[in-house]
């Protein structure tokens, strides 16, 4: 699932990831290994679909980093996802991110291939959503030319990074460009707020201007998050409009329940929305073995609601 409730995150380029496995520790070097893999048995929702299993994730995450002393550290990810493999698409490319950094403080900058700042946006808890995570997933959040920094306070976490205007390897134009992107959330007595910002500009046609609104609140057992994001297309001078609401629901130490709503418009189109709803149980002797089941559907004309059931081991 995603990140509902984000309440200040931690950079996993400044910390490494919370839950990884520190394999070596010594003399001011740390290496960490994370791993994520989950397959699903999936049905799509639309009109038609068949039954099929998919591998959503197939990830392993290296994290290293150097203590330079005077509060300041060098750091490096390197992280392969294999599901594409799996899944049988003509890929060759495992390397889902790829860069170093410096960290000093309450800040770090990175450089290489990772996501952008607006990654950090949105509330949704599916595991496949039905539409888009959200306006900034359907535009492009990651890049193989970027800089980013990472500010973390005590209640408020900033996030900024840029694209650069490069052609990739193979002197194509269709999906590169400059991206400026901004993240801010801030979180107090359990309510956490963020907003977003990003400027697409391709190396043909007009810029893209998206941002974006959400808020959450942390009831203990119960949370519940909404976020809203618009693209402003200069191409064809339309909006489209994105929105999510979700809930979440521990109904026991090992259970836990989420639903959500979403729906998204183009000036000029019929809006699409969608639901979901899932349920996920985590093994009490190993919380990160657990099992997952969830419902889609859309009110596309024709489309046929969707199911998965799936098995993730992650460390």
């Amino acid at each position: 699932m995603k990140k509902l409730f984000l309440a200040v995150a931690v950079s996993t380029m400044a910390a490494g990831s919370v839950n990884a496995a520190t394999i070596y520790d010594k003399d001011g070097f740390v290496y960490k290994l994370n791993g994520d893999f989950q397959v699903q048995l999936r049905k799509k929702t639309g009109n038609d679909t068949s039954e099929y299993v998919d591998f959503d994730d197939l990830e392993l995450k290296n994290y290293v980093s150097y203590d330079l002393n005077d509060d300041m550290k060098a750091f490096g990810r390197l992280d392969f996802d294999l599901k594409d493999h799996a899944n049988g698409k003509d890929v060759n490319k495992p390397i889902e991110e790829a860069y170093l950094g410096i960290q000093y403080g309450v800040t770090s900058f990175s450089f290489g291939k990772q996501n952008f700042a607006s990654d950090e946006f949105g509330v949704e808890e599916a595991y496949e959503v039905p539409l888009e995570d959200d306006q900034f997933a359907a535009v492009g959040t990651d890049g193989d030319d970027t800089l980013r920094v990472n500010i973390k306070l005590d209640n408020v976490y900033i996030a900024a990074s840029y694209e650069l205007e490069a052609k990739d390897k193979t002197g194509s134009t269709a999906i590169t460009g400059e991206f400026i992107d901004l993240f801010v959330s801030t979180e107090f007595t359990g309510l956490t707020l963020a907003a977003a910002y990003q400027q697409h500009s391709p190396l043909v046609g007009e810029s893209l201007d998206t941002w974006g609104l959400s808020a959450g609140y942390d009831f203990g057992v119960f949370g519940l998050g909404a976020d809203y994001s618009v693209t402003d297309d200069g191409n064809t001078n339309k909006d489209t409009t994105l929105y999510n609401v979700a809930a979440t629901v521990d109904v026991t130490s090992t259970t836990g329940v989420a639903i959500g709503m979403q729906n998204q418009e183009t000036d000029g189109s019929d809006d699409v929305t969608a639901w979901y709803a899932n349920v996920t149980y985590k093994f009490p002797t190993q919380k990160n073995v657990s099992v997952f089941a969830e419902v889609a559907d859309t009110d596309k004309d024709n489309a046929d609601m969707g199911f998965l059931a799936g098995m993730r081991v992650k460390f």
